[in-house]
């Protein structure tokens, strides 16, 4: 962005339908002798650090489940994207999870998006394209509509990103672990294939993994959109149980001391207000944005 210089516990209960309808005949003939309904218990995690797919898939999990965050429908919740300067973006971000769309309203906007403009900047993804308005008229600016493509996709990333690591096309690395203010940590390289994604330059993460909880405290990062090819920023994570979700709250975002003295903050991202399942649908969506 401008200034960035970005146990599933499944728990199976099998009762069969002809297990249900022979326990209600067995209520008539005492005789026969009533069915057990048979559960499965919960398939154990595999964390491997020999197998670094299964940190990436036990961290999903431990985030909530991807299935589990899919039946929540949608979310909506307050942004705040806040500079150490005190520039802000503020922004009412709405997401449908099927197909990935992404809506939101900006009435405060010193940084990314369009500060060059007044009143409030509405952005919506449809899935495919993004559109921009500005008090109720169509923006074709392509780079105000091209940095509401960007955020419309990147904001939904951030919201997701524990849940997407294992997707196809990504390649895991297992990188030994790290000691971060006396806790230890199993580092895992994140990366994208390019013949899959079709980019030349892909994101970097290294995911700081606690071994006990299974959850992504820290991670570094790199955005090839913006000329960052190395994974020299870092983010740090604030979690709340939402809806049996593990939301992301805080990313407390730094960056390199110019001096090679540790990191300096950079930008501190505030996700407040979460709803789940407000019952969103993409035409609701795009009505409210012109």
């Amino acid at each position: 962005m401008t200034n960035m210089k970005q146990k599933t516990v499944l728990i199976a209960t099998s009762i069969c339908a002809l297990t249900v309808f022979n326990s209600c005949k067995q209520k008539e003939t005492a005789t026969q002798p009533q069915e057990e309904a048979v559960v499965k218990e919960a398939p154990a995690v595999v964390y491997d650090t020999n197998n670094p797919k299964t940190i990436v898939n036990a961290v999903a999990k431990a985030t909530g489940g991807l299935d589990n965050l899919k039946a929540l429908k949608d979310v909506v919740f307050d942004y705040h994207y806040v500079q150490p300067d005190g520039k802000k973006d503020i922004s009412q971000e709405r997401y449908i999870f099927n197909n990935e769309i992404s809506w939101a309203k900006y009435t405060q906007h010193d940084i990314n998006v369009a500060p060059q403009l007044k009143g409030n900047v509405i952005q919506f993804f449809d899935g495919k394209k993004a559109f921009v308005y500005n008090e109720g008229k169509a923006i074709e600016d392509p780079n105000i509509v091209g940095v509401g493509q960007f955020l419309r996709q990147a904001n939904y990333m951030w919201f997701t990103m524990m849940f997407k690591l294992g997707d196809p096309g990504t390649i895991h690395k297992y990188q030994g672990q790290e000691v971060v203010d006396g806790k230890t940590y199993d580092k895992i390289f994140v990366t994208y294939d390019a013949a899959v994604t079709g980019k030349k330059e892909n994101d970097v993460y290294i995911l700081y993994v606690n071994p006990k909880t299974h959850l992504v405290d820290q991670f570094k990062f790199s955005v090839p959109a913006f000329k960052i090819v190395e994974p020299i920023l870092l983010a740090k994570l604030t979690y709340q149980n939402i809806k049996g979700i593990q939301v992301i709250t805080r990313r407390q975002m730094f960056s390199p001391n110019p001096k090679g003295e540790g990191y300096v903050p950079m930008v501190d991202q505030k996700t407040i207000n979460v709803k789940f399942n407000n019952g969103f649908t993409a035409s609701q969506l795009a009505a409210i944005t012109k």
